[in-house]
């Protein structure tokens, strides 16, 4: 070959590694690994960035690799494989095919999809990484929108003493997996915002997530006023006026970013109430191109947003004051939605007439959403309570929340052990279909298999906890014979427990050290030692949840504990999966019912872990006696102190009469028959039914196929379903006083209840009303809802209305009440118009 084409050759390669780099499909699909660590093993192992590996490496290094045939040909079958995978038809395009969803944009405040790419805190962004990996894995046309971060969340370190250090390092764009978004000129795209005094550009990113992208905006842009620059500085740092400008950054300028890219999505999913701004410029842009008032624009755009609530408490909700609401949207208000800033503020608080009361985010969503669902059963149950003021008079049963629970991208979290044995029993492609089988094929690999791949993972954990330890001891500056020690550190044959997640109070991550001592004999027996290994950040701004973490860090450097227990630093989502696919049991204990779902555990799932769980979030509808340990007895008990103490003596009761004597029963084969029937439980029932390919399917079919077409209904002559919506609503609100029944009559014979319902409706029709009997008795199963006949009878007066209808007389006639509701079609109700008038 002549040197000009091995040149060629070698630049072709050298793009083909590129594109390999910039696609973060290699952060859940492995068969790259080997690639990158071939190329720098160090940089690799400390950061899984195959963007800086290739940026840092030196070019007589990556030369010599390159002239070896056999690494390129490593790299064109993983470009092939990479071409194959986005191209063949995935599950979206089999099943729906013939649908009206063409595009859905996920807004989310942060992002977990990987360690190269540092713009998440924690739960919110591990779901918004999952589904869109998800998304990806199964071709639904999602696109993420969110912001890209100079330092991101903090990074932690911890002292001698247990005290927590926040750090803040330099997310370089150069070094991340993103590139810069370009019109087709060549110009950088900017999107440009008016803010109070300067206009702020926004400069925009794209990530590769297999087949989908991620958009970010930052606002360090050096046309921008100096501080102004540091909007996109930090993640869930600052004031209230800083937060406020992020969520304007991710929600008004997020549309404009996606307008600009020339994308038009049918739906917009807001991943919790920051992304709510996006419902005001989303109608602002339907006004702007139909000519429609903001109330009629809203009344369509809304029905094509889907508002998921992560919230488990009503202090959790982002709340801003009237006079920093009129600071940065008055204008808007004004000269933008052509609405005044009182008719703006309305839209986000339980009392519109109450200028002291804030801006509420979560209610913003709630009135420009067509669906709202929580992220777990129990969760969808408390969403329902929260946002009741919303709806007075209404059932809390009927407040308009519904929930998809979260799951987990399997692929990204499970160990090399635990692929081998899902491989071997469901195939490489298990993850990209329905899952109907799986958990039956899982059933036919036997238990010393089992028992090997969890043995495998534990060591596995063992080594790489007792390295971590080495590095951050010495980091500590820990004595010389403290560090020493980490060579004999755990055993891997010995229980494993894990306990992992943000340090606050609610998440009581002091429960299991309330009884110190008898957890040391738990640790330290002999015969049947148990091993811990704990980690977690708490918000720099929480000195209770910095103050648990001392006492644990205490705890662990006690010369008697120290072989047994240990605490890691900077609980980042490295550690994370090595945690999860390495511990046998999964320790979780919030304060029932604030973990709006928890997917650390789900984690463990698919690795064979186990989960000894409160009966909270995704565990209170997850659990059985057969697949795992339950904390709790199901109920809410505030923060009683006397219940945590009692919830305390029952977790280590478990571990100690339950979960430790299981790990240890052997037959002869020295398997712990009991515990391996309780593994394959957990994988082959919860694995597939917790995952996030479970939770983006119900997604589509449940919420973004529904909100498209009745986008596409409401949007069709120019938005014309709106002015009609708007025009109900006000005659509702002008009419509803005067609305009254008259004197009901209700007769019982032949097994049936016969009702006869007057009812005065002034001047409103007949058809902008339901009229039904209404009954729900404790312990009678759901409610009933019976919508009565409208007819016409001779003499009526004007505005008079008579409605008839029979009921199975299988409960007292008593039990029912007539009711009135607003009714229109394709229009929710109560979410889209909360009138209710009972019968007296």
């Amino acid at each position: 070959m002549s040197e000009n084409a091995t040149a060629l050759h070698e630049d072709s390669a050298r793009q083909l590694l590129q594109r390999l780099a910039l696609d973060l499909r290699w952060s859940w699909n492995h068969a790259a690994d080997e690639l990158w660590a071939q190329i720098e093993p160090e940089l690799w192992a400390r950061t899984h960035n195959p963007w800086v590996v290739l940026q840092t490496v030196s070019h007589q290094r990556l030369s010599a690799l390159l002239e070896q045939p056999q690494f390129r040909a490593q790299i064109e079958s993983l470009v092939s494989v990479a071409h194959s995978a986005v191209d063949a038809p995935a599950w979206f395009q089999q099943a729906h095919a013939d649908s009206a969803l063409r595009c859905v944009a996920y807004f989310s405040m942060e992002f977990m999809l990987s360690e190269a790419l540092p713009i998440y805190a924690g739960g919110l962004g591990n779901v918004a990484g999952d589904q869109l990996k998800a998304a990806s894995d199964l071709g639904a046309p999602v696109v993420g929108v969110g912001l890209l971060y100079q330092q991101g969340y903090f990074r932690q370190s911890i002292a001698l003493d247990g005290s927590q250090q926040a750090l803040f390092p330099y997310n370089d764009p150069g070094q991340l997996p993103l590139t810069p978004l370009r019109r087709p000129d060549g110009q950088l795209l900017r999107v440009q915002l008016h803010t109070p005094g300067y206009s702020l550009w926004l400069r925009g990113w794209q990530v590769n997530v297999g087949r989908l992208r991620l958009l970010l905006l930052d606002s360090n842009d050096v046309a921008n006023y100096p501080i102004y620059r540091g909007i996109t500085g930090e993640l869930y740092g600052g004031g209230s006026e800083l937060r406020l400008q992020q969520e304007l950054v991710l929600g008004i300028g997020g549309w404009r970013l996606l307008t600009e890219l020339g994308l038009k999505p049918d739906v917009c999913h807001l991943n919790e109430g920051h992304a709510a701004l996006v419902i005001l410029e989303r109608a602002r842009a339907f006004m702007q191109a139909s000519g429609q008032s903001f109330e009629a624009a809203l009344a369509v755009t809304r029905s094509g947003n889907i508002f998921t609530t992560h919230t488990a408490v009503p202090a959790g909700f982002d709340r801003f004051s009237t006079d920093l609401m009129e600071l940065y949207f008055g204008n808007y208000a004004r000269n933008e939605l052509h609405i005044s800033l009182d008719e703006l503020l309305a839209l986000g608080r339980q009392n519109p007439a109450d200028r002291s009361e804030p801006f509420n985010m979560a209610y913003l969503a709630m009135r420009g959403s067509a669906i709202i669902n929580g992220v777990s059963r129990l969760h969808g149950e408390v969403s329902r309570r929260i946002f009741q003021p919303l709806f007075p008079r209404w059932p809390q049963r009927e407040v308009p929340v519904t929930h998809v629970t979260n799951g987990v991208h399997t692929p990204s979290w499970d160990s090399a052990a635990s692929d081998e044995l899902w491989t071997a029993a469901c195939g490489k492609d298990r993850w990209m279909g329905t899952l109907e089988s799986i958990g039956a094929k899982l059933n036919t690999i036997d238990d010393a298999r089992i028992w090997s791949s969890r043995s495998t993972a534990r060591a596995q954990l063992l080594a790489y906890t007792r390295k971590h330890l080495g590095l951050q001891l010495e980091a500590m500056g820990a004595p010389p014979e403290e560090r020493e020690a980490i060579r004999h550190l755990f055993s891997p044959d010995a229980l494993t427990l894990g306990f992992a997640r943000r340090f606050a109070t609610y998440k009581r991550p002091n429960l299991l050290l309330s009884n110190p001592e008898r957890l040391v004999r738990l640790l330290t027996n002999p015969t049947r030692p148990v091993q811990l290994i704990l980690a977690g950040k708490a918000h720099p701004a929480d000195e209770p949840g910095q103050e648990l973490i001392r006492s644990w860090v205490r705890f662990v450097r006690r010369a008697d504990v120290r072989p047994h227990a240990v605490f890691l630093a900077d609980y980042d989502m490295l550690l994370t999966e090595q945690l999860v696919q390495g511990v046998d049991v999964w320790i979780n204990t919030p304060r029932r019912p604030w973990e709006a779902c928890g997917t650390s555990g789900m984690k463990v799932l698919v690795n064979g872990g186990l989960n000894l769980s409160e009966l909270d979030g995704w565990w209170a509808e997850a659990y059985t006696p057969e697949v795992g340990w339950a904390l709790g007895d199901g109920r809410e008990h505030g923060e009683s102190a006397e219940w945590d103490q009692i919830e305390a003596q029952a977790l280590l009761d478990l571990l100690e009469q339950q979960v430790i004597p299981e790990f240890y029963e052997r037959d002869s084969q020295s398997i712990p028959r009991a515990w391996v029937r309780r593994i394959r439980r957990s994988m082959a029932t919860l694995t597939a039914a917790y995952s996030a390919n479970r939770s983006v399917r119900e997604y589509v079919e449940h919420c973004y196929l529904p909100a498209a077409a009745a986008h596409q209904e409401r949007a069709r002559n120019g938005g014309e379903r709106g002015t009609q919506i708007v025009n109900w609503r006000a005659a509702l609100a002008y009419n509803w006083p005067s609305l009254r029944f008259g004197a009901i009559t209700v007769e019982t014979r032949d097994g049936q209840h016969h009702w006869r319902v007057p009812v005065h409706l002034g001047a409103l029709s007949f058809q902008s009303v339901t009229v039904e009997l209404y009954a729900d008795t404790p312990g009678q199963g759901d409610p009933v809802r019976l919508p009565l006949t409208h007819t016409s009878q001779p003499g009526q007066s004007s505005g008079d209305h008579l409605y008839v209808g029979s009921v199975a007389a299988d409960r007292s006639a008593s039990e029912y009440t007539a009711r009135i509701v607003p009714s229109f079609p394709g229009v929710s109700v109560p979410l889209e118009a909360a009138y209710i008038l009972w019968q007296h």
